[in-house]
C-alpha cells in the first residue's frame, strides 16, 4: 500500500516540478503568434510527458518500482 502512495506523490512531484521548468521557456520564439491555447497544450502535454520520464527515472534509480 505504500508502494503505491509513493509511486503517485513521486509522479505529481516530478509532474510539477517539470511544469514549473518548463514555464521559464519562451515558447512566442518557438511557436506562431496567436496560438496561445496551442502553446498551452503543449506546455501541458511536455510536463506531463517529462514529468513522467522523471518518476520512471528516480523510481527505478531507488528500485520501487
Amino acid at each position: 500500500m505504500i508502494h503505491h502512495i509513493v509511486v503517485v506523490v513521486v509522479h505529481f512531484l516530478s509532474f510539477f516540478v517539470s511544469f514549473y521548468c518548463l514555464t521559464g521557456l519562451n515558447l512566442e520564439k518557438i511557436l506562431f503568434k496567436g496560438q496561445v491555447a496551442k502553446a498551452q497544450v503543449f506546455l501541458l502535454l511536455s510536463s506531463i510527458a517529462l514529468g513522467y520520464l522523471v518518476a520512471q527515472f528516480f523510481l527505478t534509480i531507488s528500485h520501487l518500482n
